[in-house]
């Protein structure tokens, strides 16, 4: 999940490359959601076994009440920092 800002916009994905995906998103290629509203902090992260599972999960989460993903990120990530630095 990326953000703007602390509990602000929010934009569920998927992806096979963490790193580059976040790239487009912070330079506004391949996303017009993310140009339009402007997430470009890595908030969450998971990693799933195979890209349908992970489909199935990225789905599940969009369909979840906002407050909700509030409390995922939270649960892991309480001040809202940007983890992109931490990907390796």
């Amino acid at each position: 999940m990326m953000a703007d800002r602390y509990r602000g916009t929010l934009y569920v994905g998927v992806t096979s490359d963490l790193p580059a995906r976040i790239y487009q998103h912070r330079t506004g290629t391949d996303s017009d959601f993310c140009v339009k509203y402007g997430p470009t902090r890595l908030v969450w992260a998971e990693h799933g076994d195979d890209i349908l599972s992970c489909i199935a999960q990225e789905k599940r989460i969009k369909r979840w009440r906002r407050q909700w993903k509030f409390d995922l990120i939270e649960r892991g990530n309480p001040e809202w920092r940007d983890l992109f630095d931490l990907l390796a």
